[in-house]
């Protein structure tokens, strides 16, 4: 995410949350369609590269304003600055820890 110049990258980490959908969500936002999905398949190129895992489901690629990427345990979400405003996940999660990037 860093190497593609994503933006405010966050970490929540959801391990204390109970019935939580995953361990971690990594979050970031982008300035356009083209940023997302540069960081998504840089995302997925580096952890496949480095794990030889490749995500479990993904979506967003057709309009690109949230990119979701879940590798089961971690999920990572790519979002246009204001989406990511919109849904403001990091509220949404504020009971877990957030840690920033």
């Amino acid at each position: 995410m860093e190497e593609k110049k994503a933006k405010n990258i966050t970490i929540i980490n959801l391990t204390e949350i109970e019935n939580s959908v995953a361990d971690f969500f990594v979050i970031c936002d982008a300035d356009s369609k083209t940023h997302v999905e540069a960081i998504a398949d840089s995302v997925d190129e580096v952890v496949e590269k480095t794990t030889g895992e490749r995500p479990f489901h993904a979506e967003g690629f057709e309009n690109a304003e949230w990119i979701l990427m879940d590798y089961i345990n971690v999920v990572v979400h790519v979002f246009q600055k204001e989406i990511r405003d919109y849904y403001n996940l990091e509220a949404l999660w504020a009971d877990a820890e957030i840690t920033l990037a």
